[in-house]
């Protein structure tokens, strides 16, 4: 199992560790600052930390030293001729980063190898460890992409980046909102890989176009990859075909509407959800803070409430603030109010840290 968590925050980024009595914090990097996420390579070990500043705009840190020293790396950046165009009747806009909304290391074959989702909509590669980056203009260049717009945010962005085990070149991209993309030559070309999903904020004849879809988070089973899992704006969805297709799971439980969501590394049948009341509300159904957990498939769910808070709750979770380790038995989650728990038993139980911390963007666990 993993002993230690980064946790990304509104106020930095905590590093937690497993002790005899329970998890602690053992380190706080970035005090004050926003951290989006955070990314612990597995391949050298090194730590990146995104950092969203405001009006000092988007910044990438590393370490190579478990945290003790941190340098400055570039940002991903577009071309001054780059431009933002949605289907939303916004006006376009000049291409800038807003947010470094997700990090993933490549292959143990490919070292150097990071992939970056960003607000609005770019998706970026880097092959020598974040000291630059390249736009994948096979994606951004589509002409789909006039048709994207933004969910909670403004601008469209790439949230969930999922390398294929098998074939590192493979990778598969979930948007909000611009559904599925999926590329086989390192993200050169792609292809939509939406069919199935379903957007009920849509006029009834375009609630199945698969380019203005709204996955808030897309995971991949490590030992099966061809089953996918996505927390969908209005539901979710499940994937046995690698993102072909997908079946909307009608079964979810108290809700079908949330952020997040988790697969066991080697059980494919088996995913967590943390429900909640959609659009405006966006809290716990009933103020009742729980995790859904299922084991087969989607076919059933079981509400897990033990060690959560007993309400009223209003913690919300966001996209990847739910996450399990290796083992397929530890979890952590963090929500919007600074709770943060874990669970050693695969969501049966839970153990609230003993903390408040700010704000949490992100969990990850340091393999």
């Amino acid at each position: 199992m993993s002993d230690r968590i980064l946790v990304s925050t509104r106020k930095g980024l905590f590093e937690l560790e497993r002790r005899p009595a329970g998890w602690a914090i053992a380190r706080h990097d970035f005090p004050g600052n926003n951290v989006s996420v955070s990314l612990s390579d597995p391949r050298d070990g090194r730590r990146y930390a995104a950092l969203s500043l405001g009006h000092f705009g988007c910044k990438l840190q590393v370490s190579e030293d478990a945290g003790a020293h941190w340098r400055e790396l570039s940002v991903p950046a577009y071309g001054p001729d780059d431009r933002v165009v949605t289907g939303d009747g916004k006006p376009p806009l000049p291409a800038t980063l807003q947010l470094v909304w997700s990090l993933v290391a490549g292959a143990a074959s490919q070292p150097g190898r990071l992939w970056a989702g960003t607000l609005p909509g770019g998706l970026f590669r880097s092959d020598d460890g974040g000291e630059s980056w390249k736009l994948m203009r096979g994606l951004w260049d589509r002409s789909e992409r006039n048709e994207w717009f933004g969910g909670g945010y403004d601008a469209p962005g790439i949230h969930s980046i999922c390398l294929d085990p098998r074939e590192p070149r493979c990778l598969r991209v979930a948007i909000s909102c611009g559904g599925v993309w999926r590329s086989d030559d390192d993200g050169a070309s792609w292809i939509l890989q939406a069919q199935g999903l379903r957007a009920a904020f849509m006029p009834p004849e375009r609630a199945y176009d698969g380019n203005i879809q709204d996955p808030h988070r897309m995971v991949q089973c490590a030992a099966a990859p061809d089953r996918l899992w996505i927390q969908h704006h209005n539901g979710v969805f499940r994937s046995d075909d690698g993102a072909a297709s997908w079946v909307e799971i009608e079964t979810a439980s108290p809700s079908s509407f949330g952020f997040a969501v988790a697969v066991h590394p080697q059980d494919p049948d088996t995913c967590w959800l943390v429900p909640a009341v959609k659009d405006e509300r966006r809290y716990p159904v009933d103020a009742r803070f729980c995790v859904a957990r299922t084991r087969d498939g989607g076919q059933s769910f079981e509400v897990l409430r033990k060690g959560l808070p007993e309400g009223p709750a209003y913690d919300l979770v966001y996209r990847h603030a739910l996450a399990v380790d290796d083992s397929g038995c530890r979890l952590a989650m963090g929500s919007t109010t600074g709770g943060l728990w874990t669970s050693e038993d695969g969501g049966d139980s839970w153990t609230a840290l003993d903390a408040r911390l700010p704000p949490v963007h992100a969990v990850e666990f340091i393999r």
